[in-house]
């Protein structure tokens, strides 16, 4: 007689807890990798808009468009939106959506980013916002419209497109006073 050993219902049972105890632990690692790479794409479009807006500027002797944000569900004024005016250089209107925007902004307002409106037909090399001159590395041209990418971490959470050119992922300051501050 030949006895052929077979797995217990309780082994098997302790390997599928073993199995789920490692996915469970794998998961969160995925998603923030998933949600780096996703970010990696947004900071790639807001690149690609940089690049349409240095166009733009060479064209119009350094002069920056005037645009208008569309609020959500509410339409623009024709000819103002920033598909309408930056369209024909982005090449592709879907550069205007961060991957990580899953509460719609594109759809609702056209664009996953929010134009910086206080600089709208201002000399690119005499940027002033309300009244003080401001140099090109510090003030943000174009910046995501939401925290899309808030599970990098609290805080982590905006890309801006600066008037220099630069791309740069800054933290999100809360001056509620109201607020505790944490570390």
């Amino acid at each position: 007689m030949r006895h052929q050993r077979a797995f217990t219902l309780v082994e098997l049972l302790i390997v599928l807890a073993i199995i789920g105890v490692l996915a469970s632990l794998l998961l969160p690692g995925l998603s923030s990798a998933a949600e780096r790479a996703r970010s990696t794409a947004c900071l790639s479009n807001l690149r690609q808009i940089g690049v349409s807006l240095r166009l733009y500027l060479d064209e119009s002797q350094e002069h920056f468009p005037i645009m208008q944000n569309r609020g959500r569900n509410l339409p623009i004024p024709v000819g103002t939106g920033i598909l309408e005016v930056l369209g024909p250089k982005l090449g592709n209107p879907a550069i205007l959506k961060c991957p990580s925007d899953r509460q719609g902004w594109y759809e609702n307002t056209g664009s996953s980013y929010f134009w910086n409106f206080l600089i709208n037909g201002q000399p690119a090399t005499a940027l002033k916002v309300m009244g003080l001159s401001v140099q090109e590395n510090g003030i943000a041209v174009f910046s995501d419209q939401a925290d899309f990418h808030a599970a990098r971490g609290p805080g982590k959470g905006k890309n801006h497109l600066y008037a220099d050119g630069a791309i740069k992922t800054t933290f999100t300051v809360d001056l509620d006073p109201s607020r505790p501050a944490t570390p």
